[in-house]
């Protein structure tokens, strides 16, 4: 699959996001390496981001991996515009901004993408935008201002935005990916999902969840997990048995 490509008819190993959410490149390069056939993508955060900085996602993406660079952008136009340039440069197949930076931002975003990765020769990344944490419900947002009928409907409206932005799609909570599909009937429209444990393991910090099977009938592209792996006794098992789950839920079984 082209870094370019959408997820309608990739196997459910493509589907997987493995969230390196540790404090080390060797932890990371350790972690690539044990699941890179079990994996199809590899999300780089705000952690190992600032612990080993840019040149750490240049070598996994030199490396093979699709990596997928969960910054969050959120900026005035111009900051945006200029990140999204040095994202296509470090090579990822994926990168995001945060919805409520608003149509302007996300579009500079979106031509800006685009423009580096022509200048470049290079495959454009998927630009994606953050509509609500999986961390937040409806009273925090009431706590930042938003007053809103509920967390779905406020996550309607961003998606919407970033559809008429020209971004390649969202990331939502499992329990909105049937509301962003409602909202966005463009094709190829990408929903990455967080928020999705396996039926044993814990919620963590995170309200709205579902399970990689759930995730996957509900129509999400892709979906990350991370603690569910990355503390696994064998993590490559636990990451091949979400894969398992998830092709069952693709046959309808």
């Amino acid at each position: 699959m082209t870094k370019t490509q959408t997820a309608e008819s990739v196997g459910a190993k493509e589907k997987l996001i493995v969230a390196l959410d540790v404090e080390t490149a060797g932890e990371a390069r350790r972690l690539f390496d044990a699941l890179r056939d079990a994996a199809g993508m590899f999300k780089v955060g705000s952690q190992l981001f600032t612990a080993e900085g840019p040149d750490f996602v240049r070598s996994l993406a030199g490396a093979g991996a699709r990596v997928f660079l969960d910054l969050k952008f959120h900026d005035i136009p111009n900051t945006v515009a200029s990140a999204a340039r040095e994202a296509v440069r470090l090579g990822v197949a994926l990168f995001n901004v945060h919805a409520s930076g608003g149509v302007e931002m996300m579009r500079r975003a979106a031509d800006a993408t685009a423009e580096e990765a022509a200048r470049l020769g290079a495959s454009k990344p998927n630009v994606i935008a953050v509509t609500v944490l999986t961390s937040i419900d409806a009273r925090t947002l009431s706590e930042t201002g938003v007053e809103v009928e509920s967390v779905e409907s406020h996550v309607r409206r961003l998606a919407r935005l970033a559809d008429a932005s020209g971004l390649d799609g969202v990331v939502a909570s499992p329990h909105e990916i049937v509301p962003v599909r409602e909202s966005v009937e463009r094709d190829g429209f990408l929903v990455v999902t967080p928020g999705v444990r396996p039926a044993r393991a814990a919620h963590d910090d995170q309200k709205r969840v579902q399970t990689p099977a759930e995730a996957v009938r509900a129509g999400a592209d892709f979906i990350v997990v991370g603690r569910a792996i990355l503390n696994a006794p064998d993590p490559a098992r636990a990451a091949r048995e979400i894969v398992e789950e998830m092709e069952k839920a693709c046959s309808g079984q």
